[in-house]
C-alpha cells in the first residue's frame, strides 16, 4: 500500500512538474518579465540603403534609409542596389558576441525596412537579399544560430505601414501619401491595404516565425493608421500561436501591443506599461559615410542608466556598412559599454525603479522638451531628441533590500544623497561595485554622505554604490 501510495505522488508530482513547465513555457507574462529583466538590447539597421552609404546621383542624398521617399527614386532604378550588394564582411557570430560582451541581452534586426526589401530568404517575394544578390545568404538564419550560440535572444524588425515594394500601401502622415510610393504607384486612392496585408505582411511575418527557431520579440513599424483593429488583432493572434512566447511592441497598432516603444527620446516619467527606448549610437539610423554625430560611451551609460530608473528597457542601435561590417566606431562604444558592465551589471539586471528616480538631475525637464519637440515635428529620419547633456547627478535602482546609487559623471570628491535624509529609509550598509575598499559614509538629517574613494574602477564615470537597507 505504501510503495503504490508513493508511486501515485510521484506521478502526480511529475504532472505538476510538467503541467508548470508547460505553464511557464506559455506564459506571456513570463516572457514579458524576462524581457523587462533583460533591459538591454541591440537593435541593427541594414539592408539595400547601406549600400547607398549616404549617398545617391554622386551627391550626399536626403532621408537616410528612406532616401528611396525623399530623392523619389524609382523602384526599378532603387533595385538595382543589389547589384553592389555583396556584404562578404557580414559575421553573424561577430555582431553577437560583441553584443553580448556589451552586456546586451537580445538583438532585433531589420527584417524588411520601408524599402520593401527583405534581409532574408523569403518565399512569398523574391525582393530579398538571397534572391537579388550575389550573396545568396541568409543573415537572419546565421543570425539566429550566432543567438543560439551565445545565449542572446533574437527579435524581428518588420515594416507594417510602409513598403514602397507593394502598389497597394497607402499612407497619410503627415498628410495623404505623405509616406506612400506615389512616384510609381501614383493612384493613392485605390490602394487597398488588405491587400497587401494578406499578400505579404501575414506570409512574411509566418516566414520569420517558423524558419528560423524561437522569436523572442516581433519588432513592428509604422502602423500609419490603415491597419484595423480586427487585423492588429489577426497578426497577434497569429503570432502567439506560432510562437506563444513571443513579445510584440505597440506597432502592431490599434493597442494590442505588449510593450510601448519610445523612438528617440526616453520617456519623461515611468511609464505604467514596460516599455523601451531605442536609440541611435550616432545621428543615422543606417550606415551613412557623412555621418559624424557619435555618442559618446560616457553618454549613452548615462542614457541606459535613465532609462532603467525609469523601468526601461534600451535597444541601441548599431548600422553596419554595406559590405556588412561593423563600424570601429560601433566597436569601440560597444567595448567601453561591456567594460562598464561587466562592473555594475547587477545595478541593472531585474531592476526595477526605486520610490526615488533621481536627484540632483535635469533630465525629466530636459526629456519634457525633448518629448514635446519630437511631437511637434514631422521628422522620420535624423529624428534624434535625446539629451546630450553631461553634468554630475543621480539616479537609482532597486531590487530585493538593495538600492543601487548611480553618482553619473561624478568629479567631486564627496556625494550627498538627499533623498536619504532622516530616517525613512535607513541604510545599513555601503559598498562601491567593482571596488574591494571599505567605503566611508554617513546618514545624518542632510542625507546619505559618501566620502568619494581616491582609487575609483577604471571604466566610463558612472560609479555604482550598493546600498543594503534595513
Amino acid at each position: 500500500m505504501m510503495r503504490q501510495l508513493n508511486t501515485q505522488n510521484v506521478i502526480l508530482i511529475l504532472f505538476l512538474l510538467v503541467s508548470k513547465a508547460v505553464f511557464a513555457q506559455n506564459d506571456p507574462n513570463k516572457s514579458l518579465k524576462e524581457w523587462q529583466d533583460a533591459k538591454f538590447g541591440m537593435f541593427v539597421h541594414w539592408g539595400l540603403y547601406s549600400v547607398a552609404a549616404g549617398d545617391w546621383n554622386g551627391k550626399p542624398s536626403r532621408g537616410n534609409e528612406h532616401f528611396m521617399l525623399y530623392e523619389r527614386v524609382p523602384l526599378k532604378e532603387y533595385a538595382k542596389l543589389a547589384d553592389r550588394f555583396n556584404p562578404v564582411q557580414f559575421d553573424a557570430d561577430e555582431w553577437v558576441k560583441r553584443a553580448k560582451d556589451a552586456g546586451m541581452k537580445y538583438v532585433v534586426f531589420t527584417s524588411k525596412h520601408h524599402d520593401g526589401y527583405a534581409m532574408y530568404d523569403s518565399k512569398t517575394s523574391d525582393y530579398n537579399i538571397v534572391k537579388t544578390t550575389a550573396f545568396k545568404r541568409d543573415p537572419i538564419k546565421e543570425l539566429a544560430a550566432a543567438c543560439k550560440k551565445h545565449g542572446l535572444k533574437l527579435g524581428i524588425y518588420y515594416s507594417l505601414g510602409r513598403d514602397w515594394e507593394d502598389p497597394d500601401v497607402p499612407t497619410d502622415w503627415p498628410t495623404k501619401g505623405g509616406r506612400s510610393n506615389t512616384w510609381d504607384f501614383p493612384d493613392e486612392d485605390s490602394k487597398d491595404f488588405s491587400k497587401y496585408f494578406e499578400r505579404k505582411v501575414k506570409p512574411q511575418v509566418k516566414e520569420l516565425l517558423t524558419q528560423y527557431g524561437p522569436i523572442a520579440v516581433m519588432w513592428f513599424d509604422t502602423p500609419e493608421g490603415h491597419i484595423t483593429k480586427a487585423q492588429s488583432t489577426e497578426l497577434r493572434q497569429m503570432i502567439k500561436t506560432l510562437q506563444p512566447d513571443c513579445i510584440i511592441n505597440n506597432r502592431i497598432g490599434n493597442n494590442v501591443g505588449d510593450y510601448n516603444v519610445y523612438e528617440q527620446k526616453i520617456a519623461v516619467k515611468r511609464d505604467a506599461l514596460p516599455w523601451e527606448s531605442c536609440i541611435t549610437m550616432s545621428g543615422k539610423w543606417s550606415y551613412n559615410r557623412h555621418d559624424k554625430a557619435w555618442k559618446s560611451s560616457e553618454l549613452m551609460i548615462r542614457q541606459l542608466t535613465e532609462i532603467v530608473s525609469k523601468g526601461g528597457n534600451l535597444l541601441l542601435n548599431v548600422s553596419p556598412n554595406g559590405e556588412g561590417a561593423l563600424l570601429t566606431e560601433s566597436k569601440e562604444r560597444l567595448d567601453d559599454i561591456g567594460k562598464w558592465m561587466k562592473v555594475n551589471q547587477e545595478a541593472v539586471y531585474g531592476t526595477h525603479p526605486w520610490i526615488v528616480n533621481s536627484e540632483s538631475i535635469s533630465f525629466e525637464k530636459t526629456a519634457e522638451a525633448q518629448d514635446k519637440a519630437g511631437k511637434n515635428t514631422m521628422q522620420d529620419t535624423d529624428n534624434d531628441n535625446t539629451s546630450k547633456e553631461i553634468h554630475p547627478d543621480i539616479c537609482y535602482t532597486a531590487k530585493n533590500n538593495v538600492v543601487y546609487l548611480f553618482a553619473r559623471s561624478w568629479k567631486s570628491e564627496d556625494l550627498i544623497a538627499n533623498s536619504f535624509a532622516g530616517s525613512k529609509f535607513t541604510v545599513k550598509k555601503v559598498d562601491l561595485l567593482g571596488s574591494s575598499k571599505s567605503i566611508k559614509w554617513m546618514q545624518d538629517e542632510q542625507g546619505l554622505r559618501i566620502n568619494m574613494p581616491d582609487k575609483l574602477p577604471e571604466t566610463v564615470p558612472v560609479y555604482v554604490f550598493k546600498l543594503t537597507m534595513n
